[in-house]
């Protein structure tokens, strides 16, 4: 297979090793089929049940690249399972993606905790747990008061920050974003459309760091390092797991006051879904989630966003290189 694996890749040689151990055991694992080394270690195959024929799951996502990626993963590996899946990924931003799986339109759909939390529940920036395992349990309780079943969040935190180019931070002298106090009223801020509303966002970097801005420009998520490459934003709000930040040099300024919530992924499902489906639906995104850490999605992230390879190869790649399908 020819991969274009992202240079800085940590991972890459992590999956490249992963492919070595498969070709010396080949035989073995031929035979057995039950578990393969993984880049998150031991775990067994996916397996098929033919009961789960009878479930239809629609799977969704929001709009952008790790999200697509995610919700491929989920799909191809409930397929896996046995189910009848589709998907409906790209559906929008945050609210839209919720109103789809509250109205039925799809079954589920990957989530952030913190997002849920500032977005959904109304949960201030600084009253929103650090603690990764606290802001899941809250954000569950919100989802269950909406007939939605959080699962088991993935391992890997996908963060917003502050990011600009290292000739830039230098020039502004900054390291972290209680640094732009004073400089950021001569600076322009890009970020996704919704970051204007959202206390994650525009909102608490006004509210928790009282920064102004010269100007605030919304962009499609997909340009949010491209302004910043063209100098057309001093600052871009970006994910951390962004292959981007490191191919390119960014520099991610201290999130000195805690605002930016933990942000790991929960398959959000409807609760009549969850029901029907019976055990085999958690069963399968806990396996399939069990190797996403940030490095990992980092690297599935940069085979799309910089090697060009569309989500569903994507999450075919990853869940093969896992062992989780043949």
């Amino acid at each position: 297979m020819n991969r274009k694996l992202w240079s800085g890749g940590l991972v890459a040689l992590l999956l490249l090793l992963f492919s070595l151990t498969l070709a010396a055991c080949g035989d073995d694992d031929e035979t057995s089929g039950d578990s393969v080394t993984t880049v998150g270690g031991e775990t067994a195959a996916i397996e098929s049940n033919p009961a789960n024929g009878d479930v239809k799951i629609v799977v969704g996502s929001k709009n952008f690249t790790e999200q697509e990626i995610l919700g491929e993963i989920f799909a191809q590996g409930l397929m896996a399972a046995g189910y009848d899946v589709s998907t409906e990924l790209n559906l929008g931003e945050e609210k839209t993606a919720l109103k789809a799986v509250e109205s039925g339109t799809i079954d589920a759909y990957p989530e952030y905790t913190g997002t849920a939390l500032g977005s959904f529940f109304g949960v201030a920036s600084d009253d929103i747990p650090t603690d990764p395992q606290a802001a899941y349990e809250r954000a569950r309780k919100g989802f269950a008061d909406k007939g939605l079943t959080a699962l088991p969040p993935t391992p890997f935190t996908s963060s917003n920050e502050v990011a600009l180019t290292g000739d830039r931070a230098e020039e502004l002298g900054v390291e972290k974003i209680s640094d732009l106090q004073g400089k950021s009223q001569d600076l322009t801020l890009y970020g996704a459309p919704e970051c204007r509303q959202r206390q994650d966002c525009l909102l608490g970097l006004q509210d928790v760091y009282d920064l102004e801005f010269q100007k605030f420009v919304p962009v499609d998520i997909a340009l949010r390092h491209k302004v910043l490459e063209a100098g057309q934003a001093d600052l871009s709000i970006v994910f951390t797991t962004h292959p981007q930040n490191e191919r390119e040099g960014l520099v991610l300024l201290e999130d000195d006051r805690g605002m930016f919530p933990p942000y790991n992924s929960t398959l959000v499902v409807r609760d009549e879904t969850v029901e029907a489906a019976g055990p085999d639906l958690e069963r399968v995104a806990e396996q399939v989630e069990e190797g996403l850490t940030n490095e990992v999605m980092s690297e599935l992230n940069a085979r799309v966003d910089l090697d060009k390879k569309t989500p569903k190869q994507v999450a075919t790649e990853y869940l093969r290189e896992s062992g989780l399908v043949e």
